[in-house]
């Protein structure tokens, strides 16, 4: 399932202006893919319809990720992506509400996009909505306490119109464990799934189970994936967190990419 076009231009964008996190764009990107191409109802034409779903990114770092997608899908242009994180440009290294369209809040600070999202969650429910709310999130971000404080709050308050989606690539675990992590979302009280966040099967799998009850259960996705995945020598490799590629670098990952995908 592993998307190589947009892998590559996450690559290109990131080389181009010499910012941006790879590995975690690549950790995230066919899961935002997959949800904008099968699951979300949002027009990029009408992006702010009242009828449209929500997506967050709460972990920010990786907005390449989703700027590619949504240049995918119309969003965003060809020549908004040459200026990624550039002057005059609207993408910048996190995503901004204010300039991107089809970006519902501005993130980057992490532990706060999941807050928002169960807050668009809730007042959805207030207006009898049954627009969806998806937040994606990282890891790393389980280590705040705005998470499970959110994960609280959207149990008791029965947000079934709320799905998060963890981006489990392993790297938290090294400095602070999280296990047991699909017990603890269960504590709360969420309907916990545990998913391979390479695998269409398994994204088409979860989602085809999915209710929206706006009386029902907040939902979350352990999404297992891998930072960096598709290119060998950046995968697991702590060193490419914010790292640029080189020219030669840059022959290499096109080249697994393409060949090995």
């Amino acid at each position: 399932m592993l998307n190589s076009d947009l892998r590559k231009k996450i690559v290109d964008i990131v080389y181009n202006s010499r910012e941006g996190h790879i590995p975690s764009s690549f950790s995230i990107v066919d899961i935002i893919n997959y949800l904008y191409e099968h699951v979300l109802n949002i027009d990029p034409k009408n992006y702010k319809s009242s009828l449209r779903d929500f997506f967050i990114l709460s972990k920010g770092h990786g907005a390449a990720a989703l700027y590619v997608v949504l240049n995918k899908f119309g969003f965003v242009s060809e020549k908004d992506l040459k200026l990624y994180s550039k002057s005059g440009g609207i993408l910048g290294g996190h995503p901004d509400v204010t300039k991107v369209p089809g970006v519902e809040a501005s993130t980057g600070s992490l532990g706060h996009g999941f807050p928002m999202a169960a807050g668009l969650a809730l007042g959805l429910k207030i207006q009898k909505k049954t627009n969806k709310v998806i937040c994606l999130l990282g890891d790393g971000e389980c280590h705040e306490g705005t998470i499970w404080e959110t994960a609280l709050v959207s149990k008791n308050l029965k947000l079934g119109n709320l799905v998060a989606i963890v981006d489990y690539n392993g790297s938290a675990a090294q400095i602070l464990p999280l296990e047991p992590f699909k017990q603890k979302w269960d504590s709360f009280g969420f309907e916990t799934y545990e998913i391979d966040g390479h695998n269409f099967n398994d994204l088409e799998n979860v989602f085809s189970k999915l209710e929206y009850n706006l009386d029902g259960k907040p939902k979350v996705i352990i999404a297992n994936t891998v930072k960096g995945k598709g290119v060998s020598f950046i995968e697991g490799h702590g060193k490419w967190h914010h790292r640029i590629p080189n020219e030669e670098e840059m022959i290499k990952i096109a080249k697994e990419l393409y060949e090995n995908n």
